[in-house]
């Protein structure tokens, strides 16, 4: 078996419906989803499974659903490949936290309740600020962090070459679209979110996260997990703790941590969540990577077949 680096979804990933196939087909998939549920005090899985959209596309209930779909994947791939040991983790923005759980940072339900946490902070900063987010197509890094300065807001994902997203005031973001052309970006997309991820208006979700995360019991992870804010390997739980934390109104610099872990020697890669978005990014990143997507029975199935 070939070293398979292990990467998580992030926010935008989630759909109605995700991990159903898996608990009606595996007892392990059940036992997760039941653990969840008992763990948040609500069920989860039923929002995961039965929607409705508007109800999982919220930020407190979409980050522990693609949290525990992410997990639910990996404990399906363990079942069917007993041999199967990953070689390092990364993931997307809320996806970090589920490479953590993975690697044994911490618990599975630590880990749960702090994404939960950690969603309901965001939402709380969405709801108090008026924060938008734009996709910038065909610009370089330099020319989206001059039209950020110019217009006042902050780079959010580094997401591929070519692919960056800025994110701040809804005044500030509509500047950076009227301006984007002048800065030689080829296009400006307004995104359709709940507010400014990943700038200076999360600050208050951040600063309650950084409470919630120094109440956790955090150790070395088991495999190395490339971190979003620092595009490097996150080894000691104090850095670990302040990489989470900064994450929040940090950049997501994920092509930076694809290249740190093709760098490693890695380019074979198992994508653990719904919509093979992560598989995008990666294949726009190193074109030689290959990625093995699952969010489904069928999926998975291939995947064990190509990873056997």
């Amino acid at each position: 078996m070939s070293k398979i680096v292990l990467l998580f979804s992030g926010q935008g990933a989630q759909k109605v419906g995700m991990g159903k196939d898996w608990v009606e087909s595996s007892s392990t998939a059940r036992k997760l989803a039941v653990q969840a549920d008992q763990a948040l005090g609500f069920s989860i899985s039923d929002v995961m499974f039965d929607g409705p959209d508007d109800e999982l596309t919220k930020t407190s209930r979409c980050q522990p659903a693609l949290y525990l779909h992410g997990l639910m994947a990996l404990a399906l791939i363990r079942e069917r490949l007993p041999n199967f040991e990953p070689v390092a983790a990364a993931g997307l923005s809320l996806g970090e936290f589920t490479a953590h759980a993975a690697a044994g940072s911490f618990s599975f339900e630590d880990g749960l309740r702090l994404v939960a946490r950690r969603g309901e902070f965001m939402e709380e900063a969405c709801q108090a600020t008026e924060g938008s987010m734009a996709a910038l197509i065909g610009g370089d890094e330099s020319q989206v962090r001059a039209l950020a300065e110019a217009a006042g807001v902050d780079v959010a994902n580094l997401n591929a070459p070519g692919q960056i997203v800025l994110s701040g005031t809804v005044a500030g973001i509509d500047a950076a679209i009227a301006q984007a052309k002048d800065f030689g970006i080829r296009r400006a997309i307004k995104l359709n979110v709940a507010g400014a991820y990943h700038s200076r208006l999360m600050q208050s979700a951040q600063d309650k996260l950084a409470a919630e995360l120094a109440g956790v019991s955090i150790q070395s992870p088991a495999l190395p997990v490339v971190c979003n804010f620092g595009a490097s390997v996150v080894t000691e739980p104090t850095e670990i703790r302040r990489m989470l934390e900064k994450q929040v109104t940090g950049s997501v610099r994920w092509t930076e941590s694809i290249q740190a872990l093709v760098a490693m020697g890695h380019k074979t890669f198992l994508e653990l969540g719904p919509g093979k978005v992560v598989a995008g990014l990666v294949s726009k990143i190193d074109k030689e990577a290959v990625v093995h997507s699952v969010e489904d029975l069928a999926s998975l199935e291939a995947a064990v077949e190509a990873l056997s």
